[in-house]
C-alpha cells in the first residue's frame, strides 16, 4: 500500500498583480481628473474668506468679462446663453433637486449691473441658495487680520 503525503496548503496571497492594477487605475485618474474640469475662463475677484463647504455638487453660473452667461449644467456648457435660458435650466435642476446651491462667478471687469441681473434671473427661477466664487486673497506675512 502506498502512503499519501499531505501536502500543506498555501496561504499567502500574492499581491503583485493587484498593486499592477492600482498603478494602473492611478494612472488613469491622473490623466482623466484635469480633462474633467471644463468651464468657461473667468477672472474671479479676490477676498479674503475662505471656501464653503456644499453637502451636494453646486450649480455654477459664469458671466465672462463682456457680460455674457454660461451654465455649467446642459449640453454645450462653452455656449453663451440668453436670459430665457437661463432660467429654464436652473429651474429645471431646481425640481429635481430644490436646495441645491447656485454659486456666481462674475469676471471682475463685468459691471456689477450684469452680476445683479444675473441674480433676479436665479431668484425667477426659484433658486434659494446663491453664493458668489471668489479667489481668496494672498495672505501677508505680518498682516493684521480685519476685525469680526
Amino acid at each position: 500500500m502506498a502512503v499519501r503525503q499531505k501536502r500543506k496548503l498555501a496561504s499567502e496571497i500574492n499581491v503583485v498583480p493587484y498593486i499592477d492594477v492600482m498603478l494602473v487605475l492611478l494612472i488613469i485618474f491622473m490623466i482623466t481628473a484635469p480633462l474633467l474640469t471644463q468651464g468657461v475662463e473667468v477672472d474671479l475677484p479676490e477676498t479674503g474668506t475662505e471656501a464653503l463647504a456644499t453637502p451636494s455638487e453646486p450649480v455654477t453660473l459664469f458671466i465672462d468679462a463682456r457680460g455674457r452667461y454660461f451654465l455649467d449644467i446642459g449640453a454645450d456648457r462653452s455656449k453663451s446663453l440668453s436670459d430665457d435660458d437661463v432660467v429654464g435650466r436652473v429651474r429645471a435642476v431646481l425640481q429635481h433637486r430644490p436646495d441645491t446651491l447656485i454659486l456666481v462667478r462674475g469676471d471682475k471687469r463685468v459691471a456689477y449691473e450684469r452680476v445683479a441681473f444675473g441674480m433676479s434671473l436665479l431668484q425667477e427661477a426659484g433658486a434659494r441658495k446663491i453664493g458668489f466664487a471668489m479667489e481668496p486673497l494672498p495672505r501677508k506675512p505680518g498682516a493684521v487680520p480685519a476685525p469680526g
